[in-house]
């Protein structure tokens, strides 16, 4: 893949343990060459809308795909979800929610909103690696987002 530089993934995660698992997951399957971490909602969506201390950047270089906990701090990853779909800047990023929660009404909010995919975090360690080198490989090198006019 000749754009290596340009691969680029959001991972929302608050939880210190989780979102160490899922940066080893990305190394060991090559897919850690540009991750941005937001450890809550708020700086996900300064991130995401070039806002705060990104206003540098343009909302149109943003992630290629942003992996999303629902249960964060500020702001929650249901509303990050809800902002990112209803902004025609933003809509077409793929949004996988990466989440330990299996309550059906966070599926159905999430699937409403315009979630791509919604993936309950497994416990077991192998697991848990395994399904996020999974995401990596499918929204990164197979799956083949729309290209905007800008």
């Amino acid at each position: 893949m000749s754009e290596n530089n340009a691969v680029e993934i959001l991972l929302v995660e608050d939880t210190p343990e989780d979102l160490e698992l899922a940066l080893r997951a990305l190394r060991k399957a090559n897919l850690a060459n540009h991750i941005q971490i937001a450890r809550d909602g708020a700086e996900a969506m300064e991130f995401i809308f070039a806002e705060g201390a990104y206003k540098g950047r343009k909302v149109e270089d943003g992630p290629k795909v942003i992996l999303l906990d629902l249960k964060l701090p500020k702001v929650d990853g249901m509303e990050v979800l809800r902002r990112v779909k209803n902004d025609p800047r933003t809509k077409t990023i793929p949004v996988v929610v990466l989440t330990s929660s299996k309550e059906q009404k966070d599926v159905v909010e999430s699937y409403k909103l315009g979630v791509n995919s919604y993936i309950v975090k497994p416990v077991n360690f192998e697991r848990f690696v395994a399904a996020v080198q999974d995401l990596g490989m499918y929204w990164l090198l197979l799956n083949q987002p729309p290209k905007l006019d800008g």
